[in-house]
């Protein structure tokens, strides 16, 4: 089955262009040019992933990915043409699980789009896997997270993070490396990227996310999981 993507950005010679080079490589493109027409289709389609402009009539790019956040946990990459670092982490804190600054390389953003199918798809060649630490449930199959029983969402990213460090609990690992991992080694952003991560995901799973049970600092090295 083809890879289904909707592109979303208000400039329409973007949104041809990323359209042609992506049906090139095979993939169903569907094209939005609003926020609330994205957020609609978003709602009753089944996308694989999803390209969303920050900068939108009738709702933005940061509000598309924090209302769609609620109910899905599709990919989603942002396009910002906006350089300040602020915007980029505002589209990760609601959600988004990367980012790429206009103007971008056509083959670097088919690159990015590749990367993130392969992280949300992984599950499908494990067997059952599953952890439990107090009253955090780890499903690494479906990749779910339970607290108490009730689940809670991650981004594809914070689920990402989270296996890593409790698959190997105990290790220290530096913000360099997490982003080298998680992210990968050609990932443009910087570790700032992944602070943000770590602060919404122990705001999801942690019982005092100002004093962490689970994803501890060490201090000056990085981040590890206390199982």
């Amino acid at each position: 089955m083809a890879t289904k993507v909707l592109v979303v950005d208000d400039e329409k010679i973007i949104v041809k262009g990323i359209k042609f080079s992506l049906e090139q490589d095979g993939m169903e493109v569907d094209a939005a040019y609003d926020g609330e027409d994205a957020f609609h289709m978003i709602e009753e389609g089944d996308y694989d992933i999803v390209i969303l402009d920050v900068m939108l009539p009738r709702m933005d790019g940061i509000q598309v990915c924090q209302q769609v956040r609620e109910f899905s946990q599709v990919p989603i990459l942002m396009l910002t043409a906006k350089g300040e670092d602020m915007d980029k982490i505002l589209g990760l804190e609601y959600g988004a699980d990367d980012y790429m600054t206009k103007p971008f390389n056509i083959l670097e953003l088919k690159a990015r789009i590749k990367a993130i199918l392969r992280r949300s798809h992984s599950n499908e060649s494990r067997g059952d896997n599953m952890v439990e630490y107090h009253d955090l449930r780890i499903d690494f199959d479906s990749r779910r997270v339970f607290i108490k029983g009730n689940e809670t969402n991650l981004t594809a990213k914070e689920f990402d993070l989270l296996e890593l460090l409790s698959k190997n609990a105990g290790k220290v690992y530096s913000r360099e490396k997490l982003l080298e991992i998680v992210w990968g080694a050609a990932y443009p952003g910087d570790v700032r990227t992944v602070d943000v991560h770590v602060r919404r995901l122990r705001e999801k799973i942690e019982p005092n996310p100002g004093d962490p049970l689970y994803i501890q600092t060490k201090w000056g090295v990085g981040y590890f999981f206390k199982a």
